[in-house]
């Protein structure tokens, strides 16, 4: 007996590809719990669906060669699960998912996916000061050059600032211990995002601890380094920056400097003008992942989560 296949038919016979591209529209703003009780459907239905449609974007958005990649890594689970995410920085979207965790090995696979041809296309790599991702890419990618993100960067400066909240806790007792305790989210957060007490609290805290005051002017000032347009101007910016540390005692802070020290190249090939790209998308992929995550999407099913992560940015069908 022979059986027919019916191309407008979804993989699940019992639905058309209209309507599994219907679902899987749907899935891009809602959970597949909320979209099944809309619908009156099956969870893994839904699921089944929401796949094939992502499928269908990824198959009518093929990866073109990238000349800017950003590499990144997410936590899949607490206990240090790691996975790989390449992004292409001027398409402005994901390309790869995968790997075992953040090793050099698990990012040269990305490498023998994209190819040879594709690979010689990259000018510029961007990624955290990770040994492992650094490796692969020069191994790999060696006419590309490599930038650290600005975002993590900062990320590391605010864990000093940080420990310095926490060392400053431990030192100090009674009220003047009172005005740090509970503000960590305070003090780290950018100024323009605290609510008006937000403000008043933060002022209140670096009014009444000078270490913490100078702490935190030191991280507010360093976001500067990112707009020079010259490598040397940017260098002179971070030795006034890393002079001006001289009799604070800040210990975190001197050995963040030596970090940059050790990573300078990486973090100073920005101010070239041919290496100023769009960094924020990172971060904002980054967030956006983190909202796919909290909304449970199946995240046992690493392969669903890939496809969710891979045509996040792309368009609808």
């Amino acid at each position: 007996m022979k059986t027919e296949k019916l191309d407008w038919l979804a993989n699940n016979p019992f639905y058309t590809k209209q309507f599994a591209y219907y679902v899987g529209r749907k899935c891009r703003g809602m959970t597949v719990t909320d979209v099944a009780k809309e619908l009156k459907l099956d969870w893994e239905t839904v699921k089944t669906l929401d796949k094939e449609y992502m499928e269908k974007q990824l198959y009518r958005n093929p990866v073109a060669a990238p000349r800017v990649i950003g590499i990144d890594e997410i936590s899949l689970r607490k206990r240090h699960v790691y996975r790989i995410v390449v992004s292409d920085l001027e398409r402005r979207k994901p390309i790869w998912f995968g790997g075992k965790d953040r090793s050099e090995d698990s990012l040269d696979i990305f490498y023998r996916w994209l190819g040879v041809k594709k690979i010689k296309k990259i000018r510029l790599a961007v990624m955290d000061m990770w040994k492992a991702f650094e490796k692969s890419t020069k191994k790999n990618a060696s006419q590309s050059a490599i930038l650290y993100d600005k975002f993590h960067v900062m990320r590391h400066l605010g864990e000093a600032l940080d420990t310095v909240r926490k060392m400053e806790y431990a030192r100090l007792s009674g009220k003047d211990r009172s005005y740090i305790k509970g503000q960590k989210y305070t003090l780290l957060s950018n100024r323009e995002n605290l609510t008006i007490d937000g403000r008043k609290a933060l002022k209140k805290l670096l009014i009444a601890n000078k270490r913490l005051n100078t702490a935190y002017l030191l991280k507010e000032s360093f976001g500067q380094l990112w707009s020079y347009q010259t490598e040397g101007w940017a260098r002179r910016f971070f030795d006034n920056w890393k002079e001006s540390l001289k009799w604070q005692r800040l210990e975190p802070y001197e050995k963040f400097t030596e970090m940059i020290e050790k990573h300078w190249d990486g973090i100073a090939a920005y101010s070239r003008p041919e290496n100023k790209v769009s960094l924020g998308f990172v971060e904002g992929l980054n967030n956006k992942i983190r909202v796919i995550q909290r909304r449970a999407y199946g995240l046992r099913d690493e392969e669903y989560l890939r496809l969710k992560i891979l045509t996040c940015m792309l368009p609808e069908i």
